[in-house]
């Protein structure tokens, strides 16, 4: 690493530290926050409902405006996903103005469309993080996230990126050699970035244990990935033995979802509930869900909000019950093919 991306990764950890200080003084901000500039999607991984291949990109006024607003709930981390925000003309202004808000900047990527020139300008917005999720070592029908499609661009990154770079993989329903995750995992520690694995959840985002086949790849790359902060917790491990988890989850509260139409849900599996646009979002809604017991926790795989709710497991007992999904409440979703 050189100098310059040492004296980087440095200023981005002490802003994470701050960030974290801030989360435990204080209940009452979101810590991270997951918005959606568009739907579409390059890609049609048979396994995941978060996508389309129609929609236009959200207008980049509108986009800034959703930013501002989780930028008065206080949220410490905005993460972009999709669809592929790649697809999305505006992208390096929507990163700089994540880091305007004074957010830690990430992003949630298929990876197909970096190339040098791209990745710097990811540079050049501010990015601090980057998710890349390799499904396979050569791509089948369920995904085409592969490692032979990809590597090259994991080669870019390790030469250009300024930024942090995860790289997922993944065991679970729908993946035909769980031996994959482990060769994705060492290349990526190979590069020099981070590598986590995750289980994949059926198509309500619930609980799916995995095979013998499958644990022990999963064992492998935990192994060799024990810096990663799912080390220091027992969600994945009781998803991995078909157990279901006891845990507060603060989703609406302390993790947003906010959709292509600007509606923040709990997560991505329980999309339509609170239902609540994020420009009328107030703190009163981040306390009042800060409070409310999600029904379908128990069975959840959703790592990423289980780990923003791990902040606040020692306190606040829940006072009141929903269940996302029921009649009235939320939308049902669809498997796209």
């Amino acid at each position: 690493m050189t100098a310059r991306r040492r004296i980087i990764a440095a200023s981005r950890r002490m802003r994470e530290l701050g960030s974290i200080a801030s989360a435990v003084a204080s209940t009452s901000h979101p810590y991270m926050a997951h918005i959606v500039p568009m739907r579409r999607c390059n890609l049609a991984c048979t396994y995941c409902n978060e996508f389309d291949d129609v929609s236009n990109p959200t207008p980049i006024d509108e986009m800034l405006r959703r930013i501002d607003h989780l930028g008065r709930l206080g949220t410490s981390v905005i993460t972009i996903s999709g669809g592929e925000p790649l697809l999305h003309p505006e992208l390096d202004q929507i990163i700089a103005r994540i880091r305007k808000t004074g957010a830690i900047a990430g992003m949630i990527t298929n990876g197909y469309f970096l190339m040098p020139d791209r990745i710097e300008r990811l540079n050049k917005a501010g990015l601090d993080h980057m998710q890349i999720s390799i499904d396979n070592v050569m791509p089948d029908d369920v995904s085409k996230k592969s490692l032979k499609v990809l590597d090259k661009k994991l080669q870019m990154l390790a030469e250009h990126a300024d930024f942090h770079v995860n790289i997922n993989s993944v065991v679970g329903g729908g993946t035909a050699n769980p031996e994959d995750a482990l060769t994705i995992s060492k290349r990526a520690l190979e590069l020099g970035f981070s590598s986590t694995i995750g289980i994949i959840h059926d198509g309500s985002g619930q609980l799916k244990p995995l095979g013998e086949a499958e644990r022990k790849v999963w064992d492998e790359v935990r192994r060799l990935t024990r810096r990663s902060y799912s080390r220091f917790n027992h969600f994945q491990e009781a998803i991995a033995n078909g157990q279901p988890n006891d845990w507060r989850c603060r989703a609406g509260s302390r993790y947003l979802y906010v959709d292509e139409n600007g509606i923040v849900s709990y997560c991505s599996q329980q999309r339509g509930y609170p239902g609540i646009p994020v420009a009328e979002y107030t703190t009163a809604d981040v306390k009042r869900e800060f409070l409310t017991e999600k029904t379908c926790a128990p069975n959840c795989t959703i790592s990423c909000v289980h780990q923003v709710s791990y902040i606040d497991h020692w306190r606040a007992p829940q006072t009141s019950t929903t269940t996302p999904g029921a009649a009235g409440h939320g939308e049902d979703l669809v498997q796209i093919h």
